[in-house]
């Protein structure tokens, strides 16, 4: 018997949203709701003591649909794909999440201040995934998910965690290799490095990358969206094939040498909405990630949200809900985080303690790729606002390959930016960063690639960007950068006295471990 696939045949689901797109799914195959989760109180971590009566709360429970499922013996099941995240406040909270094949009774996380200190244990939160047959190409596959998150840790501590359930238990003499460690975020400014990329799946190029950044030592790392590629496809359309969600077992299970000690901290792209599982994509991403929750619209944007690290604010934005090009979920928000967005600019440029304002996201202001370009309808609601106040940097992946911009202003140059050079964004302009190249197959360029070392400078490029009415071809300027091949983005960010120059020094690294760029982004300390 054939087995229909996605079910939403092409030339409909070409006019159809992702809510309409998932309403059709769900009319098609059977299902039943689980909702688990909740707060449980206990105690929290507080350096190397514990505090009574504080709360380690399980994340926000996510609905998914799942068939009935029954426990097997834990002792011969192991925990994989750990993965951390910050919480609102990166000082004092951080959210530990993972894996197991098959469903386990009493998960739970042991953590203290040293390896021989794992007593306090906190219960964690299961959360079920199912895709039944002919949801793509994954079949009848459960998976779980599981999260704890930490409240009331010290600033700037580093912790030893395992997570574990009945049958298996971390603190077991035999099991201690499977500790884990993460370091909270300091309450004070101090130099740091972070790292940043975008379209990673599960690639040989994609584990290099990992390994590359392990060694960088980053305080966290950013994701700039298409995390796994469970949906090749990437239009935010159910007539995918070949959508499996097998595929994100494969990729924390890659991911895990980093993300079980460096934060990984996502934004989502088109590759991330998989309308199987909820109206706006994300049902798989919320079962799979916990991220701060201060976002404008956590039913409709969990990938939305802020954090600060020292002198640094981080803020992660979702283009598809202004995206031209591919508009599976174009104005879900209906201008809310657009809204919440400024309020957030306006709030960190009058913090006195925030120099930095950092911004990530998929879909590219400015980029010169054969595939996708540019995107217009983040010209349209944000170039603005990253002007209006001064934007530090903006970071994104989409399309394969790195690319560097000089410092733009009003869709223009304002000044050259070569390699080793300086931008002084309260009176430049902005710098975009195109850093798509994690593991994924590449795209192309127009024009001939130059780098670090490999300069071949060329006064104009051909590209294109996508409009409400489809795309329009534009002749750039301000393309300085173009490596085409894989890579990451490594930025050190170093505080200065009040009245000096803090700076922001921002590397381009080749999976090679070649370095392919380098600039600085300069701004004087409050």
């Amino acid at each position: 018997m054939d087995i229909p696939r996605m079910g939403v045949p092409e030339k409909l689901a070409e006019r159809m949203s992702m809510a309409e797109q998932h309403e059709y799914l769900r009319s098609r195959f059977s299902r039943r709701t689980m909702i688990r989760g909740g707060a449980v109180t206990l105690g929290a971590v507080a350096g190397g003591a514990f505090v009574p009566g504080a709360t380690a709360q399980a994340a926000t429970p996510t609905p998914a649909t799942a068939p009935a499922t029954e426990t097997v013996d834990g002792s011969l099941v192991a925990p994989f794909g750990r993965h951390l995240a910050y919480g609102n406040d990166p000082r004092t909270e951080m959210t530990i999440s993972w894996q197991v094949p098959v469903a386990v009774k009493k998960p739970f996380i042991r953590v203290g201040a040293h390896p021989w200190d794992l007593s306090r244990k906190i219960e964690a939160e299961v959360r079920t995934l199912y895709t039944p047959a002919g949801v793509g190409a994954s079949g009848d596959h459960t998976q779980y998910y599981l999260h704890a998150k930490l409240t009331h840790l010290r600033p700037g501590r580093t912790y030893y965690y395992g997570v574990g359930h009945q049958g298996f238990d971390p603190a077991e003499p035999h099991l201690l290799g499977t500790l884990g460690t993460f370091t909270t975020a300091p309450d004070h400014k101090q130099p740091f490095t972070f790292t940043a990329f975008g379209d990673q799946g599960v690639s040989y190029h994609a584990l290099a990358n990992d390994s590359l950044i392990l060694g960088q030592n980053p305080a966290f790392h950013l994701h700039a969206g298409d995390i796994a590629y469970g949906d090749p496809a990437g239009q935010g359309k159910t007539s995918d094939t070949v959508f499996d969600s097998r595929t994100w077992d494969q990729f924390l299970a890659q991911t895990e040498s980093v993300a079980k000690s460096v934060p990984w901290m996502v934004s989502y792209g088109n590759h991330d909405m998989e309308a199987w599982y909820s109206p706006n994509g994300y049902g798989g991403e919320e079962a799979r990630f916990t991220l701060p929750d201060n976002g404008p619209d956590k039913k409709n944007l969990p990938g939305v949200y802020s954090f600060v690290y020292g002198n640094t604010a981080i803020i992660s934005l979702d283009p598809n809900d202004i995206s031209f090009e591919i508009p599976a979920n174009l104005g879900i928000s209906g201008g809310t985080q657009t809204k919440w967005f400024e309020a957030q600019l306006k709030k960190f440029r009058a913090a006195r303690d925030i120099d930095f304002v950092i911004v990530f996201f998929h879909h590219c202001a400015y980029c010169t790729s054969t595939a996708h370009a540019s995107e217009g309808g983040v010209r349209q609601e944000w170039v603005p606002l990253f002007e209006k106040y001064d934007v530090d940097l903006v970071i994104n992946g989409h399309n394969h390959q790195y690319e560097r911009t000089d410092v733009i202003k009003g869709n223009a140059v304002t000044k050259k930016l070569p390699i080793g050079g300086t931008a002084y964004p309260e009176t430049e302009g902005v710098v975009y960063v195109t850093a798509g190249a994690a593991g994924r197959s590449l795209y192309a360029f127009s024009a001939p690639d130059s780098y670090e070392g490999h300069e071949h400078e060329v006064d104009s490029v051909a590209s294109f960007v996508n409009l409400k009415d489809g795309k329009q071809n534009e002749t750039v300027a301000w393309s300085r950068v173009r490596y085409l091949n894989y890579s990451f983005l490594r930025v050190d960010v170093t505080p200065a006295p009040k009245g000096r120059y803090a700076t922001l020094k921002v590397q381009g690294i080749a999976e090679t471990g070649d370095r392919i760029d380098h600039f600085t982004v300069a701004r004087r300390a409050k």
